[in-house]
């Protein structure tokens, strides 16, 4: 018997070995999930290496038939952009104005509430779960752990903006007004609503390194809060060219849209600049 499961069987209390064997059982079952993305991505590379289904079938030991079902099961190979479990989504919290200091709440913006609808609708079909939390006003927020979102501006936590001091090669910057610059190209990327007042935004869109040295998470921020929204509409329509080109490997982009100033939908976004690779 395996070990964990001969652990489980020795708990004394039932309730208490019960528990145990769902909370296995749903370990186990996450591995099962993402063992059969890896399958799937592997078939996809090998057939888009120029191996035929024939060819495969017979390496793998099944039938031609089997390998197109292969093919077919298990989450899309994107989902290794994100994680292999519950996401956490962490999105920048304020202090409500207008109020007197000790009747303060906690909110979070409209916007950001609206990219957590769309995450966690895209997480769905990619098989991931996905609960939000709120990023108190002092902005300290813990980025060592897996599986993490992190949906908030530089201006809102310290230690955001201290991360974000690691990349050589696009930066928030401030002058008359909050932008993003390329530092590579020098080129200044400003939001239309700052220019002219047309509603579009520039967003910063990056995998960056946790503070532990042990992993990454994935970060997304606007110029103003729309700029995230952008960012999200961008992954809902090119995750998975993004992936094919990033796999899961600390890189860097901007991403500028254009949204209905009523609704505050976004229309249309676009990568800007190039993806920046972190990483040799």
């Amino acid at each position: 018997m395996h070990v964990e499961i001969e652990q489980v069987a020795q708990v004394e209390v039932p309730v208490e070995r019960a528990k145990a064997a769902i909370a296995l059982m749903a370990d186990y079952q996450g591995r099962v999930t993402e063992l059969s993305r890896i399958r799937r991505e592997a078939i996809e590379e090998a057939a888009a290496a120029g191996m035929s289904q024939s060819e495969i079938a017979a390496l793998l030991g099944v039938s031609r038939g089997r390998v197109g079902q292969l093919a077919a099961q298990g989450p899309p190979p994107e989902r290794a952009f994100f994680g292999t479990d519950l996401m956490t989504i962490s999105l920048g919290g304020k202090y409500e104005a207008g109020k007197a200091p000790d009747e303060m709440g906690e909110v979070v913006a409209r916007e950001d509430l609206d990219n957590f609808e769309h995450l966690r609708k895209l997480f769905g079909t990619l098989k991931l779960d996905a609960q939000y939390e709120v990023i108190p006003p002092t902005g300290i927020v813990n980025l060592n752990r897996d599986n993490h979102v992190v949906v908030c501006g530089p201006r809102l936590s310290p230690i955001v903006a201290q991360v974000l001091e690691g990349d050589d090669n696009l930066r928030f910057q401030k002058d008359r007004a909050w932008h993003l610059v390329d530092l590579k190209t020098e080129e200044v990327y400003r939001s239309p609503m700052d220019e002219d007042g047309s509603a579009g935004d520039v967003g910063y869109l990056a995998r960056l390194p946790r503070l532990d040295g042990k992993g990454t998470f994935i970060y997304i921020a606007g110029i103003h809060a729309i700029g995230a929204n952008g960012v999200v509409h961008y992954l809902e329509n090119h995750l998975p060219e993004l992936y094919r080109d990033v796999r899961t490997r600390r890189f860097s982009t901007l991403i500028s849209c254009r949204y209905d100033p009523k609704t505050l939908e976004v229309l249309e976004s676009t990568r800007v600049s190039p993806i920046y690779r972190h990483e040799a």
